[in-house]
């Protein structure tokens, strides 16, 4: 199953870039995953746990960086994963590909997804609206802490200072996290979305 999202970040390609090969800043932006262990700098173990209405979650499995391109913004990350509890298995290739544009970075991001178990009784178009909802979050997070970032640096590296003046303690400003995933309001704004369509093909028809 493949799906495709995209998102904008106000910031330029090589910043977004270099945060987003931060695997330890990214992933508390993805909602529901949290990392458990850094084995190497390619190579982590985490978990994954979200609610699609009445089914509920949990993913336990491993990361791998499989290919990385500096020159093109390509970032390349398989994951794959059992359910803690039940016969349930994912995998994915996520491809993230960076572009510049006027007011930014352009993120373009392809998963390849494959699904067993109790996740796989949802329909490739829930699963679409499901991943935008998710893709929307995790934008949204992953903008908030590169503007506490910069505004962090900017704070700490003042234009000029008198000798001998003292130092003033810069504050961080908490790092933002993904909400955990719900799944009343994910499977709502899911049917919501696919109702829409409905109406949108059926108005679009042009009597014969």
């Amino acid at each position: 199953m493949l799906i495709e999202n995209d998102f904008e970040v106000p910031a330029p390609t090589e910043t977004v870039w270099d945060y987003m090969l931060d695997i330890e800043k990214v992933v508390p932006c993805m909602p529901g995953a949290s990392l458990t262990e850094t084995v190497d700098d390619t190579h982590w173990k985490g978990k994954l746990t979200m609610k699609l209405g009445p089914v509920s979650l949990n993913f336990k499995g491993k990361v791998e960086m499989s290919e990385r391109d500096d020159s093109a913004h390509r970032v390349v990350l398989k994951a794959s994963g059992m359910e803690a509890r039940g016969k349930g298995a994912a995998s994915a290739t996520v491809t993230s590909t960076l572009e510049s544009f006027d007011e930014g970075t352009r993120v373009h991001v392809v998963q390849d997804l494959k699904i067993s178990g109790q996740a796989a009784q949802f329909s490739r178009g829930m699963m679409q609206d499901v991943s935008t909802k998710l893709t929307k979050q995790f934008a949204d997070c992953l903008k908030a802490n590169m503007s506490v970032n910069q505004e962090t640096s900017s704070a700490a590296t003042p234009d000029a200072a008198e000798p001998g003046a003292d130092a003033t303690p810069v504050r961080r400003a908490p790092r933002a996290e993904a909400k955990p995933v719900g799944g009343i309001s994910l499977v709502l704004g899911a049917l919501a979305s696919a109702i829409a369509r409905f109406f949108k093909r059926l108005f679009g028809r042009k009597d014969p």
